[in-house]
């Protein structure tokens, strides 16, 4: 697979505690990029944060908070991930959570992926 020139970055925002029955939304995101071909996918986990409700999430000591943010990054061809989207919108109607999805312009440098 070989993505080289203009690409989309889709960042997807949403809790830690986000489940689709009992299986983490972060999860099921992943591992339907993967089924739909995508090129990677890759997630982290913020340390503090808010969203709509304005509820801080923290990871210090005193306040630990289950529920800590996390962002998911996709990036692949403009069609690719736009392909993609419906299958986010099943996603998130069926954990029935907030979040936040953005889609920037990427330009992709070098991408390799691991010989066979």
């Amino acid at each position: 697979m070989q993505i080289k020139g203009d690409a989309k970055l889709l960042r997807i925002f949403i809790g830690e505690s986000d489940k689709s029955h009992s299986i983490p939304v972060y999860e099921k995101i992943v591992l339907e990029a993967r089924k739909s071909g995508l090129a990677g996918a890759t997630v982290f986990k913020g340390i503090m944060g808010f969203g709509g409700s304005s509820r801080i999430h923290t990871a210090k000591i005193l306040r630990l908070s289950e529920d800590m943010p996390l962002i998911i990054e996709i990036v692949d061809e403009i069609d690719k991930i736009e392909k993609f989207m419906p299958e986010l919108d099943k996603i998130f109607e069926k954990a029935n959570c907030g979040g936040l999805i953005t889609i920037e312009k990427a330009d992709v440098i070098k991408y390799v992926s691991q010989k066979k």
